[in-house]
């Protein structure tokens, strides 16, 4: 990676943590080792971890604690949990912070890929469910879209075997990126 390119990393994540630090501030917590770590690997992550996966990838950080620094991140609006179809929730930093996107949620293996729409996509599905609340006589702060399917890896003769799928950008110009 050249230079400037670790250069602009390395401010984009100093920017990260002075944001998450001056959050965790407004509700009187501090930014302790154990909740920058949390950041850190949800950050190297780009997708939605489980307790799980925290564990395996950060083992030295207890679970209770790892818990405990999700629930206060996510209390100072750094973190959101998403619901997956298994019995885990998945924790991701929150949109305002990284990107608006989008779940696909895998109803056999329970991974949740994210998913970045076109700005025609969003225009379109905005107007969407901007008629909806109207009709309906709600008033919308924001949306969200997870689609509950079934991934590329477990659908039938469609994925290859031990493929893991990343983010995931949808329409003009979309590409899937495996690993």
């Amino acid at each position: 990676m050249a230079a400037a390119a670790l250069g602009r990393v390395a401010l984009v994540t100093e920017t990260l943590h002075g944001l998450v630090e001056q959050r965790l501030r407004d509700i009187s917590q501090r930014y302790t080792r154990g909740r920058r770590a949390v950041v850190e690997l949800l950050l190297r992550a780009g997708h939605p971890v489980s307790i799980e996966d925290i564990a395996q990838k950060a083992p030295r950080l207890p679970r209770s604690s790892a818990y405990r620094h999700l629930v206060d991140l996510q209390q100072a609006g750094v973190v959101r949990r998403v619901a997956a179809n298994d019995e885990y929730y998945r924790f991701e930093l929150a949109e305002d912070i990284t990107e608006h996107h989008h779940h696909l949620l895998c109803t056999k293996c329970g991974q949740v890929m994210d998913v970045t729409p076109s700005a025609a996509f969003e225009q379109a599905m905005s107007q969407y469910l901007a008629e909806l609340a109207r009709v309906s006589g709600f008033i919308t702060r924001d949306h969200r879209l997870d689609v509950v399917g079934t991934c590329a890896v477990c659908g039938t003769n469609r994925g290859r075997p031990g493929l893991v799928r990343s983010k995931v950008a949808v329409g003009a110009g979309s590409q899937d990126r495996d690993s």
